[in-house]
């Protein structure tokens, strides 16, 4: 990884995409290590003796720090750049999965979930700025690259737990703490070019950091991405932690063939966050909102009345597109928000931690007084929240010629 910020424009390319890339395995990394904990709650039930509550407030404090922290740490590092929080981030990891692994009581437990927490709370915010850096204006692209390596985090997560932790005993968490020693040393790497970008950009003077547009316009804008981030995360919590629920209970058909349809979904988000990038960079970021949000309300609306293969069906296409959505998001709130981008990316990825979270509690609640089918029903019309996508500003004009997409 070349950190040199003098490089001719072909190398530079070749140069922020290694940089992009390492990013991208970093928070398949961190993801991975953040999903596992969930996943060995039923472990730690029986070791420790746990009630529901005790296991919720282990959820708690994991979600706090995770989620509340992001915006802060991003809006702080926006005025003070911290040239090498993305590694002291993923030590915060390591040492939270030592607690884990090694816990003689709750507290510990506590203790080990908030330091893995504060590991994530530092690394979104600041390696989405970095992925935005190293674009080279293909901001859309280098953040479905990015986002795509915690999708896959988040998928691999559960079933190295699965397949290794439940196996081996809970001490074996500690082996996790290799990934995050890996994680250390790329990210020192990726710190050393960030630090040479900050001192190259430094001699060419502030970063302006006025939105183009007026302040009432910019607080309609982020209210409506609020908006449309709470139908796009409540509706990914219903299929991410019921849709194994409805399939059987709907079709009669076994665990292991739910899950196999829930991979299928999983999959097909992965696929919707790498593609939504790139299309954003060509055919604009407000197009790419509007069809993923509002187009997929179609499908929706009859998947909870299709067939069982036209239900997995429908699910992919609703998980690719779907999913396509946050990068243009997230691209479209540092847009216009110039100059903030860790407190946008702090911001925007604590409320899907957040949202997701407290969207499954609710849900579940539902379930147990309605029934899942009733759930699946009126999550359906989520996807019109999409209508909002038409107070969203023209944002061509603030973006230079050369990388400004159309339609955007």
């Amino acid at each position: 990884m070349n950190a040199n910020p003098s490089l001719g424009r072909t190398d530079t390319n070749k140069a922020v995409f290694t940089v992009v890339f390492a990013l991208s395995l970093c928070h398949l990394l961190n993801d991975m290590m953040q999903s596992m904990l969930a996943a060995i709650y039923p472990m730690l039930k029986t070791n420790y003796g746990l009630t529901f509550g005790q296991i919720g407030f282990l959820t708690f404090a994991f979600q706090v720090t995770a989620s509340l922290l992001q915006p802060l740490i991003g809006a702080y590092a926006d005025k003070r750049p911290l040239t090498y929080s993305l590694p002291v981030g993923m030590a915060f990891s390591l040492i939270g999965l030592f607690a884990l692994a090694f816990a003689g009581h709750y507290a510990f437990l506590i203790l080990g979930a908030c330091l893995i927490g504060v590991g994530s709370s530092v690394f979104h915010p600041e390696s989405s700025r970095v992925a935005r850096l190293a674009s080279g204006g293909r901001h859309g692209t280098a953040q479905s690259v990015f986002q795509v390596g915690g999708n896959i985090g988040q998928a691999s997560g559960p079933l190295l737990a699965a397949f290794i932790v439940v196996q081996s005993g809970q001490t074996s968490v500690a082996w996790f703490s290799l990934a995050a020693l890996l994680g250390i040393i790329v990210l020192s790497r990726v710190s050393a070019w960030y630090g040479a970008h900050r001192r190259a950009s430094a001699r060419k003077g502030t970063v302006d950091r006025t939105s183009p547009f007026p302040a009432k316009t910019v607080r309609r804008t982020l209210l409506v991405l609020v908006m449309l981030m709470f139908s796009k995360f409540v509706y990914m919590a219903s299929m991410s932690s019921y849709f194994i629920f409805f399939l059987m209970h709907r079709f009669g058909i076994g665990v292991q063939v739910a899950q196999i349809h829930l991979f299928l979904f999983m999959g097909a988000v992965a696929f919707g966050t790498l593609i939504g990038g790139p299309l954003a960079d060509r055919i604009g970021t407000k197009r790419v909102i509007w069809v993923s949000i509002l187009g997929i309300l179609p499908f929706t609306l009859a998947l909870p009345y299709a067939s069982l293969a036209w239900t997995t069906v429908l699910s992919m296409i609703i998980g690719v597109t779907l999913a396509s959505a946050f990068p243009s998001i997230i691209v479209f709130a540092q847009e216009i928000l110039p100059g903030r981008v860790g407190m946008v990316a702090g911001l925007f990825f604590g409320l899907a931690f957040g949202m997701g979270g407290i969207a499954a509690a609710v849900l579940g609640q539902l379930a147990d007084i309605y029934g899942i089918d009733w759930v699946y029903s009126v999550c359906s019309f989520l996807p019109a929240i999409g209508l909002l996508a038409v107070f969203l500003p023209d944002i061509r004009r603030m973006q230079a010629p050369e990388t400004a997409p159309a339609g955007a």
